[in-house]
């Protein structure tokens, strides 16, 4: 599936919808010049939306990653599909990107608390996770008030590149332990937490850490000896 999308939701994460060109349509599939959708990765859900034209329009239940830098936007069975080269109306579930964005960088939070190298994750709307590598207990109260701490300072939250050599010389900003950034592209997206957390992440994220809300751990699971998956749900 050729084509590139320009993936305007790495520019500015708070983009509801956009106006596009569809470059293809195939099984479903409908590849757009440009996006607000997210496509999955990274643990986080690709975005759910709707696609509008002509007066018709197409949910979109999935949007994930093809060929050649594609961004995939699957049609629900039975929606109209847009033609080739046509224009659309690209158009976001807005609660659910939002909830994701605050899960997300309530992550990071997490992960600036517990400091332990990170074995796996998981976004979702109601509830997250992160796996990390760890024998010592948690302290589930003790975490949820230093998270509620991070929130209540309203951390600015930002974004920025550095070059592949730029993180080769830095692999302390790499906590995954089993998944590398990806390189070749001669550039790397950093998520920085101004004076808290500075690492590799393509996801999309708040303005600011207030904008994540109550936030808690709700449970802790033993996954191994050296293993222990810390799951956070929002308040609200």
């Amino acid at each position: 599936m050729a084509g590139m999308t320009r993936e305007l939701f790495r520019e500015d994460s708070y983009l509801r919808e956009c106006e596009a060109q569809v470059i293809s349509v195939n099984d479903r599939q409908v590849v757009l010049d440009q996006t607000v959708f997210y496509a999955m990765g990274g643990g986080q859900p690709g975005d759910t939306g709707r696609l509008e034209w002509d007066g018709k329009i197409a949910a979109v239940t999935e949007t994930r990653y093809g060929e050649g830098g594609a961004i995939c936007h699957v049609v629900a069975d039975g929606d109209p599909l847009p033609p080739a080269g046509g224009r659309v109306r690209a158009v976001i579930d807005w609660d659910r990107r939002y909830r994701h964005m605050r899960m997300h960088t309530a992550l990071h939070l997490l992960g600036s608390v517990l400091h332990y190298g990170v074995t796996g994750g998981n976004i979702g709307a109601d509830r997250s996770r992160l796996d990390f590598d760890m024998e010592d207990t948690v302290d589930k109260d003790a975490v949820t008030a230093e998270l509620a701490r991070l929130v209540a300072a309203d951390h600015q939250v930002g974004c920025r590149w550095i070059t592949d050599a730029e993180l080769d010389a830095q692999p302390e900003l790499v906590r995954t332990m089993s998944v590398q950034p990806p390189r070749g592209a001669g550039r790397i997206r950093l998520l920085e937490i101004e004076n808290v957390d500075l690492q590799p992440c393509g996801g999309t994220h708040l303005r600011s850490t207030g904008e994540v809300g109550a936030v808690r751990v709700s449970k802790v699971e033993k996954k191994g000896k050296h293993n222990r998956r810390v799951c956070i749900e929002l308040d609200d």
